[in-house]
């Protein structure tokens, strides 16, 4: 049975995508068989895995809308151990034809618990906003990372969407929970990080992942290629991070059996 992720925060630019393809991928790298469901309208973690989203014929609006079956949807990537479930900007269009649908917030699990046993993960990519689409991808979930941009105004508009996830959790899904804030593009040079660092951890303390992403050039430049950044340069920074952040979850979930000395890759600060 399979674990459920959703990226989830309705602020754009916070690194969301990119840490939805790159954790999954490392997830495959880890020999864990993962499945990227890319939710947003944007496609952008779609194109990010080296699929034109105008070529992939039916995406998870079908899904979702007309009730084809995902596993007929479903893509295999290059990368080991890692399947898409493709975007498409149709989505655009199922926040408005799910609103007379019955249980319209819980169409997307409908469309996810059949794959449940046929992958360790299953990592959501959700869209810049708190849609119908989003709470969807809350409903069907079992738990939630929050990426945090290092930068100012980085707490805006966290008390909005973990008041959302409070409403999913009375009303559609009691069992989600937060795994963890990820502090993404953090440059240790700059005394503005480090002070959201403090603040981000001060707020939410336990919450917060060991992990932080740092700032890295071959993050951005991956998915220009159409690849991951285990596939583009498994050996940069980025990579690094991803596959310790991948690691640390593993370990918080106890699916993994990996030695404590080996529990980290050291980075250079």
């Amino acid at each position: 049975m399979s674990k459920i992720i959703a990226i989830v925060n309705q602020k754009g630019g916070v690194g969301k995508t990119t840490t939805a393809i790159n954790l999954a991928a490392c997830f495959g790298a880890l020999e864990r068989r993962t499945l990227l469901v890319d939710a947003d309208p944007q496609a952008n973690a779609t194109s990010g895995v080296g699929f034109d989203p105008r070529k992939v014929g039916a995406s998870i609006y079908e899904a979702i809308i007309n009730g084809t079956p995902a596993s007929e949807i479903v893509q295999e990537t290059d990368n080991p151990n890692l399947d898409l479930l493709p975007g498409h900007i149709d989505l655009v269009g199922a926040e408005i034809e799910m609103i007379d649908m019955e249980e319209r917030e819980r169409q997307m699990k409908k469309v996810l618990d059949p794959l449940r046993d046929q992958y360790d993960l299953i990592i959501i990519d959700c869209s810049p906003s708190l849609g119908l689409v989003t709470v969807n991808a809350l409903t069907a979930a079992d738990s939630v990372i929050v990426p945090v941009q290092c930068e100012y105004f980085a707490l805006e508009g966290l008390g909005k969407l973990l008041n959302t996830i409070k409403i999913v959790q009375q009303r559609l899904n009691p069992e989600l929970v937060i795994e963890g804030m990820l502090l993404t593009m953090y440059d240790s040079r700059l005394r503005l990080a480090n002070q959201v660092v403090e603040e981000v951890k001060t707020h939410f303390q336990q919450l917060v992942f060991d992990t932080v992403i740092h700032r890295n050039v071959a993050l951005g430049e991956a998915p220009s290629h159409g690849q991951t950044i285990i596939m583009h340069d498994a050996s940069c920074k980025g990579a690094v991070n991803y596959l310790n952040l991948a690691r640390e979850i593993l370990q918080k979930n106890q699916m993994t059996r990996i030695p404590d000395h080996e529990r980290t890759i050291p980075v250079e600060q």
